[in-house]
């Protein structure tokens, strides 16, 4: 099982997790999801419901990965496959993401 912190502008917005290679969770944190004032992280998360599962990596986390080669060069340079859509996400997500959203593995 890995995880990640998912931040929005530096707040703490939830938690992604992956189970096994067929089950992804995110989950609003108890103070996000109760702070009417803080949007949801996206249209296909809407604060509606606190957890969301999924067979894979939801779209938009998915989407936040670069595509082509620039992907091919990451994972070689990271020595990740390719194909570990988590792995790449939790070492690319971390500082420099287009929009408010980073991602910070979480060790605990």
């Amino acid at each position: 099982m890995r995880k990640a912190k998912v931040y929005r502008n530096s707040h703490l917005a939830g938690e992604l997790i992956q189970e096994n290679a067929k089950s992804y969770v995110f989950r609003y944190s108890d103070s996000y999801f109760s702070n009417d004032s803080l949007p949801a992280i996206s249209l296909t998360l809407p604060k509606t419901q606190q957890e969301y599962k999924s067979e894979f990596l939801f779209p938009f986390f998915f989407n936040m990965l670069s595509e082509g080669v620039n992907r091919k060069l990451q994972s070689r340079q990271l020595k990740i496959d390719e194909k570990d859509y988590f792995g790449l996400l939790l070492e690319t997500a971390k500082y420099d993401t287009i929009g408010a959203i980073t991602l910070k593995p979480d060790t605990e």
